[in-house]
């Protein structure tokens, strides 16, 4: 089958490269820098995976700047462009997504669309009236930063919204890419299928504000969070995962769908989804207290990116913590080796991790590394696991 991927950041490229595996692909992108790496086998992304089958030629992919050739190279055209959260309309921002549609329904009007980007409920059939076409399809996507390959690789499941034998086509496509056997294919409707993307990633925002409200409860009251959150951990129906506690749930992903599906409920009765996006909000409140707490002149920022191993820092919980102490008249300084700017968010980059370090009179790190351990007095983390 031909298939013709729109947009190349994690999502983009990863389902680019799984269904090269087996199918004909041509990638497109906006940005020549970034075809260029790809053509040339390097990858822009952070992603081990993802380094490895450009690096050994594991997918057959062709990437290309030329809109119009993608859109006639494709039985169809896989949408994964970025969907924004706008917090002025308490909407995602979808038109990156329209606008590949019009133009590929200009160029060919029988055109076959899979949306990968994350979309507010009810949003694909409010394309299918707008632009009199039943070829549109969303099928959600459940990455993890830095990760992107390895779970479309490894998928806990795959939901295709479109009830029908397309929808089966579909899943057999992306289940024929899988290495992992008896992956789960389940077809639904197009809003139910939108619904399970925002419910999914508001339960993890969820789960991730639970732990991070007992570590606060914990470090208030002078408790070991690490022993209460084993015994909980025991519980299987619990279980001892996704619970190391941070500075609140970031990234990509999780802010925007919370905020998104708190703005589907604003007909319908509900206490926990505004809870979670409160939450979020609550937790950096007192991080940033605990910081303020020690009464620094100077706070080092150890990396931006949220997670190990990544390079993406987009809406990083960290970000939220440094605009409160910077709030408070406090200076702060970033180590982030990512960043080719000497300032972020008007705050000197330190390239030098050894100036970063006696500059510094308390570093803050969401995520520990072992280059910090001659610096540990001055630290402050709740990264107590190790663990992204």
């Amino acid at each position: 089958m031909k298939i013709s991927v729109f947009g190349l950041g994690y999502v983009g490229l990863a389902n680019a490269l799984l269904l090269g595996q087996h199918e004909e692909v041509m990638a497109y992108d906006i940005v020549d820098e970034k075809i260029q790496m790809l053509q040339n086998k390097q990858s822009p992304l952070v992603d081990s995976d993802v380094i490895d089958f450009l690096t050994h030629d594991k997918s057959r992919v062709t990437f290309t700047t030329d809109f119009e050739k993608a859109v006639i190279h494709g039985d169809y055209l896989l949408i994964a462009t970025p969907t924004d959260y706008d917090d002025v309309h308490n909407f995602f921002d979808t038109s990156s997504i329209e606008n590949v549609i019009e133009r590929a329904l200009a160029i060919k009007s029988e055109a076959r669309f899979i949306i990968k980007s994350t979309v507010p409920v009810g949003y694909v059939k409010g394309l299918k009236e707008k632009y009199q076409t039943d070829n549109i399809i969303f099928s959600p996507e459940f990455l993890r930063e830095g990760k992107a390959l390895y779970d479309n690789l490894y998928p806990s499941r795959i939901i295709i919204g479109e009830a029908t034998a397309r929808g089966q086509e579909i899943g057999a496509m992306f289940q024929r890419g899988s290495q992992k056997a008896d992956v789960p294919v389940l077809l639904t409707h197009s809003t139910e299928a939108e619904a399970i993307k925002l419910f999914s990633n508001t339960y993890l925002g969820l789960r991730v504000a639970y732990f991070n409200e007992l570590d606060t409860y914990a470090e208030v009251k002078g408790l070991d969070t690490q022993q209460i959150i084993a015994g909980v951990g025991l519980d299987p129906r619990i279980g001892d995962h996704y619970n190391n506690p941070s500075f609140g749930y970031g990234g990509y992903c999780l802010p925007k769908d919370t905020k998104q599906l708190k703005a589907n409920y604003s007909n319908v009765p509900e206490n926990l989804i505004s809870a979670i996006v409160a939450s979020n909000r609550t937790r950096k409140d007192f991080v940033a207290e605990q910081i303020l707490a020690r009464q620094p002149k100077t706070v080092g920022i150890y990396r931006l990116t949220m997670k190990t191993n990544s390079d993406n820092s987009r809406h990083s919980s960290i970000q939220g913590i440094m605009k409160r102490l910077k709030a408070k008249g406090v200076e702060v300084i970033i180590y982030e080796p990512t960043l080719k700017e000497k300032t972020f968010f008007n705050s000197c980059v330190i390239a030098d991790l050894s100036d970063f370090k006696k500059t510094s009179d308390v570093i803050v790190a969401n995520r520990m590394d072992s280059e910090l351990a001659d610096v540990l007095d001055k630290i402050y983390t709740r990264d107590l696991f190790h663990d992204n």
